[in-house]
């Protein structure tokens, strides 16, 4: 999954696509670089991020899911939490909603998700973008993410929402701290118990410098060898910003495998 932000103030890439033509090239690179899928997000969560109103999210995130769209048949998601600008974009051509807050923020989203029985994408997320980084504790955080999804499924399903329609995100950098995000990656496998496809999204973020040093100036390098040993598991997305570094790190390791 190909990571296509809208936004001008995401951590990674924020303001880089500021026009149709700019994300149109931005969308074509990706897909010639292998990716399987474009997620199109409008709205920065990063740690301590501020929430942007639905009519600028709506702004941003349409003209790309459409412009998008009426080139190529690839599937695309929409990074959003507000049924609104979900709606509006699969009415647009978007495929999927991929939604960080699991659909709890807003009510009207697993209604939406039932009534258009598109895929979904839940992620765990332990607080908001504005407190999440804000001291996360678990007691342990597979068991507990584990038992958020049981419930978020549960919960979904009694909406009317098709069980084999959704993709589960144990939340990556969301509520997390290094600890944290290290134990998911290495039992990543665990998440299996729930029978739902694992979408896990590592790509640059900051718990990378906090390991590898604060002078860390690629990102990209120690996200593909994170990459790399997912895809010898069960995960079956990887979404990340350099999907041709991506797609080498895992071709070489299935080469290897295959072998």
């Amino acid at each position: 999954m190909g990571i296509l932000n809208v936004t001008p103030d995401s951590f990674s890439d924020g303001g880089r696509l500021s026009s149709e033509e700019e994300v149109l090239q931005a969308a074509q690179q990706m897909i010639d670089d292998g990716a399987d899928m474009i997620d199109i997000g409008g709205e920065s969560t990063r740690p301590f991020a501020p929430p942007v109103p639905v009519e600028e999210e709506i702004r941003r995130v349409i003209p790309a899911v459409r412009a998008i769209r009426k080139q190529h048949s690839i599937p695309i998601s929409i990074d959003t939490t507000k049924a609104q600008v979900a709606q509006l974009s699969l009415d647009a051509g978007a495929d999927i909603i991929n939604d960080i807050s699991a659909m709890r923020l807003d009510p009207a989203m697993a209604s939406l998700a039932a009534t258009r029985q598109c895929p979904i994408i839940i992620m765990h997320m332990q607080g908001t973008p504005c407190d999440m980084q804000i001291k996360p504790h678990y007691n342990d955080v597979i068991a507990e993410t584990i038992e958020f999804f049981r419930d978020r499924i549960q919960f979904l399903t009694a909406c009317g929402v098709d069980r084999q329609r959704i993709i589960i995100d144990p939340g990556i950098g969301f509520g997390k701290t290094l600890a944290h995000n290290l134990a998911i990656l290495r039992h990543a496998d665990a998440y299996q118990v729930l029978g739902c496809p694992l979408l896990i999204g590592h790509s640059r973020k900051s718990f990378l410098s906090t390991l590898l040093g604060p002078d860390l100036g690629d990102r990209d390098r120690p996200t593909a060898v994170i990459s790399a040993l997912l895809c010898q598991g069960q995960v079956a997305i990887l979404r990340v910003h350099d999907v041709k570094g991506t797609q080498q790190a895992v071709h070489l390791t299935q080469a290897i495998a295959k072998a």
